[in-house]
């Protein structure tokens, strides 16, 4: 009986150490597979990054830093310089941002905040397609209806009675960097639109209870409570936004112009870096020439990584201020 006893323990203890040694497989290998796959997304960005450098050895050789300072792009001569390219691709997502942030926090405050039931999900759902818009459909709806637009009665009305500004002056073209500016700002509205209403719906419904119970109004309960609580998520709403107007090719090609200069009047045709490797890579007909629009593909990439990298240091910071740590 005692011997029947000790050999079913035994024979229990041998099925619960092969159960737990299935479980630790298992669990070792869905962590390795895991892990695979988070470290094939940095392996991904690194590879993209040597190839593009790799491919522009030959104009980093050529021209070293004088290629970030250079303001002629001349195939004929061999010259290549992507001041004026960075200078357009700044400026227009600037003026992206500039028009498109407070439209999008006041859409956002709304939908969260405000907007009936009835109305607030068919909006939500708008704003969120508006997203999935091809950029070349922006670009024709920019051609033949924003930039018409822009050109009278905007730029007429700007130039008539701000024209004494630097920003300001000149002919109306309509293409140009205002019209580059306009058509990104609204590329990048449902973007800082939908981030900033999902961290403002994260907002605990406690926080604007307690705003309330102390009397306060509607809007300092949103200014003072709910803005507040989500600050950190509003700032990388923006700085997102940012991003993608860095980057953004076929609807800034087709309505910026193609002038590849510095000029500081917002109605002058100009360029961007995507918009100068779109319209000319298929013209490059030396390698010199390709290895230059790699190195401005090599600059792009770069601010757009050093733009993602300050959203993430200037969000962190703002969560970890004393303020947010109090609230």
């Amino acid at each position: 009986m005692g011997a029947a006893t000790g050999e079913s323990i035994g024979a229990n203890r041998r099925g619960l150490l092969a159960s737990w040694r299935r479980a630790r497989f298992g669990d070792v290998l869905f962590r390795v597979i895991v892990a695979a796959f988070g470290l094939s997304v940095l392996a991904l960005a690194a590879l993209m990054l040597w190839q593009l450098f790799f491919e522009s050895r030959e104009s980093i050789s050529t021209f070293g830093w004088g290629f970030l300072a250079g303001t002629h792009w001349d195939s004929v001569n061999r010259v290549f310089g992507a001041a004026p390219a960075i200078y357009g691709t700044i400026v227009s997502s600037l003026i992206a941002v500039v028009l498109a942030m407070p439209i999008s926090l006041g859409a956002a405050i709304y939908l969260s905040e405000m907007a009936p039931p009835w109305l607030r999900h068919p909006a939500s759902f708008l704003v969120e397609s508006l997203a999935a818009i091809p950029s070349v459909v922006f670009g024709l709806w920019g051609i033949y209806v924003l930039v018409p637009w822009i050109r009278d009665p905007v730029e007429r009305v700007l130039g008539g009675h701000l024209g004494f500004l630097p920003l300001f002056t000149g002919p109306p073209f309509g293409v140009g960097m205002l019209a580059a500016g306009v058509i990104l700002a609204i590329m990048i509205l449902p973007i800082i639109t939908a981030i900033a209403r999902d961290s403002l719906l994260a907002v605990p419904s406690s926080q604007r209870e307690a705003m309330l119970a102390l009397g306060a109004t509607k809007w300092e309960m949103i200014s003072r409570a709910v803005l507040q609580y989500c600050r950190s998520g509003l700032v990388g709403a923006v700085l997102l936004g940012l991003g993608r107007a860095l980057g953004e090719t076929m609807a800034v090609t087709m309505v910026i112009g193609k002038t590849y200069d510095i000029n500081t009047s917002l109605f002058a045709p100009a360029s961007t870096a995507a918009s100068q490797i779109a319209s000319e890579f298929s013209e490059a007909s030396f390698s010199l020439y390709t290895s230059a629009l790699m190195e401005l593909a090599l600059l792009l990439l770069g601010i757009t990584l050093l733009v993602n990298i300050a959203a993430r240091l200037l969000v962190w910071r703002i969560a970890r201020s004393p303020e947010a740590i109090k609230e």
